[in-house]
């Protein structure tokens, strides 16, 4: 992946480790990049995607003076990559990053809900400020989102409900709304013609 010319980054060796490195081993028949988009419901392109935006949040969390907040979705990357326990703790922060990066999810109420408001702004203005252009907003959504909408999500086995997405269930209602009009339309017309010839 190539960062942008602004800043530092990509002459930075951590930049040039995180670049290169790969989670767990390449021989993998099931890749993180593979797992990452099976357990999210992503494409296998979205998760690439995914995963470049962890390599770049890991970069700003090691390289700046604050803490940085990930995205929803790179916090999934980085959930899952908290699974891969020894290539975590035994490669990539001492290797890549070269230091730990520890996981800290919010202890909740309105001073840690404003604290982490903040870290998720400034960490959005450090991105752009180190790589040159604005975070992807699909990947990267703005503050209200990632902090009051994404916690809301659950996880959902297909075995114990329907999931049927929005524009889909839309779609159908708008159909069946069509029909139901046009089955009123040709019932109201059936009894025009036959009390027409009564």
């Amino acid at each position: 992946m190539e960062v942008a010319a602004a800043g530092p980054s990509r002459s930075h060796p951590v930049w040039q480790r995180l670049d290169a490195y790969q989670v767990g081993p390449e021989t993998a028949d099931f890749s993180f990049i593979q797992r990452l988009a099976h357990e999210n419901g992503w494409s296998l392109a979205q998760s690439g995607r995914v995963m470049e935006e962890y390599r770049r949040f890991c970069f700003l969390a090691v390289t700046g003076s604050g803490q940085a907040t990930p995205s929803d979705a790179v916090d999934q990357a980085w959930h899952l990559h908290l699974t891969f326990t020894h290539d975590y703790w035994q490669r990539f922060c001492p290797e890549v990053l070269g230091r730990p990066l520890h996981h800290r999810p919010t202890a909740g109420g309105p001073a840690e809900r404003a604290r982490f408001f903040e870290q998720y702004a400034q960490t959005l203005r450090r991105y752009e400020q180190v790589f040159g252009a604005a975070a992807p907003a699909d990947i990267w959504p703005g503050a209200a989102q990632r902090l009051l909408q994404d916690p809301r999500a659950r996880r959902v086995h297909p075995r114990d409900a329907i999931i049927i997405p929005r524009h889909a269930l839309r779609r159908w209602l708008r159909q069946a709304l069509l029909l139901a009009l046009l089955a009123l339309g040709l019932a109201v017309l059936l009894q025009t013609l036959v009390g027409a010839s009564a």
